[in-house]
């Protein structure tokens, strides 16, 4: 099992990042990757698992604040305040279990952004701005609803984050780089939702 070979898509998973950011990691050499004949990128099982527990693991202290955040929020995201979103209700059994999965990714991303290098970071948050700006479009969303829809789950995580910042006694210097680290992320990912809305509108024409 260790030695099984996995594809890019397998490796983000296993990771918990999207396939772009292993993509990149793979490009600048970061993580031990080969290519087939066919240019297709493959990962043994046994060297993610060891550069996961090597790079990851020395993060520890962000990952386990921002796994405290994440429980938090599937709480509040059960709430039921999802289905009272006028964009959601736009939207059928399948696309909102694609909507979910979306919310899932900004979470993920969100770790592996406070734990990435500044152009890594960049490409992460880039991904999730394309998902939630193709996603918008594949299901007939406005620019507008596809905004909502993204500030929905950021404010969920931002409300979250100031749940656990209220539990911590006297936040380290770390903690509040994090929290300044989670505007910019989200900054950045609502203006290259917007940028690719755009973009994907005019290629229409």
């Amino acid at each position: 099992m260790q030695n099984e070979w996995l594809s890019l898509s397998d490796a983000a998973e296993m990771l918990g990042v999207h396939p772009s950011t292993v993509r990149v990691w793979s490009d600048k050499g970061l993580l031990p990757v080969r290519k087939t004949q066919g240019g297709h990128r493959r990962y043994q099982r046994s060297e993610i698992s060891l550069w996961a527990e090597v790079s990851i693991g020395s993060k520890l202290e962000a990952t386990n604040l921002i796994q405290e955040v994440i429980r938090h929020l599937r709480i509040q995201i059960g709430d039921g305040s999802l289905e009272s979103e006028s964009w959601y209700q736009k939207l059928d059994a399948d696309a909102r279990l694609k909507y979910q999965a979306s919310g899932r990714s900004l979470f993920h991303g969100l770790m592996n952004y406070i734990t990435s290098k500044d152009e890594d970071a960049k490409s992460e948050a880039y991904a999730i701005g394309y998902e939630y700006a193709s996603r918008a479009r594949r299901y007939q969303l406005s620019y507008v609803d596809a905004t909502r829809a993204f500030l929905y789950f950021r404010n969920k995580l931002f409300d979250a984050f100031n749940s656990v910042l209220a539990e911590i006694k006297t936040p380290t210097s770390q903690i509040w780089q994090m929290y300044k680290t989670l505007n910019i992320f989200m900054d950045d990912i609502q203006i290259y939702l917007l940028q690719t809305y755009e973009s994907l509108e005019n290629a229409k024409r």
